[in-house]
């Protein structure tokens, strides 16, 4: 196995810094909904009241190891560094961050700004060959074995857990998060695609 290169793992750290800052600056000071594994997490607990630290534990170790086989280790390690700077990322600013981003008067506007900034973290997670998880591996996956772009892949599975999601949240709550997974897909495939020859797009 090559080595890791140093710069690699920096950007996928900012990346995870990114995203976690979307997250919780946006997503949830904002109260919109979750897509990926961590909006399934939050069904099972509504549903079987099963804590999402262990169900999305359950979710990412058989993908991360599944994604070492297929597509390298380097991979798993880099999902590894990913998860870990995300989760001390968020805890740090759950707990440490003066910062209050209300937009509860334009929903819209923290869709589009929390789509941008998730997007963003993850093109450049995925751009330096690291993921935040499990549910990026699979995206990964499909992406490397069909003919969609990564993009669409994840607005589709995000798609898909937030319309499940309606079983306990309202409509607007998943109609603005769908609006922020678009532009999110969206800005991914512009961030990993960037400069490359098979540069697609999301709706393409």
């Amino acid at each position: 196995m090559k080595w890791i290169r140093w710069q690699d793992i920096m950007m996928i750290m900012f990346g995870s810094f990114i995203l976690s800052g979307a997250f919780y600056h946006i997503h949830v000071q904002n109260h919109l909904a979750e897509g990926g594994f961590i909006g399934i997490a939050l069904l099972i607990k509504q549903l079987f009241n099963i804590s999402p630290s262990i169900t999305t534990i359950l979710l990412d170790i058989p993908l991360i190891f599944l994604g070492s086989k297929l597509l390298g280790k380097q991979l798993a390690i880099k999902t590894i560094i990913g998860a870990a700077s995300f989760s001390l990322f968020y805890s740090l600013m759950e707990h440490y961050s003066p910062f209050v981003i209300n937009f509860s008067q334009n929903l819209l506007a923290a869709a589009v700004i929390g789509g941008i900034m998730v997007g963003f973290g993850i093109g450049l997670i995925l751009r330096h060959g690291g993921a935040t998880g499990g549910d990026d591996i699979l995206s990964i996956m499909l992406s490397k074995f069909s003919k969609w772009s990564i993009g669409k892949i994840y607005f589709l599975f995000d798609a898909l857990v937030l319309i499940l999601s309606l079983i306990y949240m309202s409509w607007d709550q998943v109609a603005y998060t769908i609006i922020s997974v678009a532009v999110c897909g969206y800005i991914t495939n512009a961030v990993y695609y960037y400069k490359q020859s098979e540069t697609e797009h999301v709706f393409a």
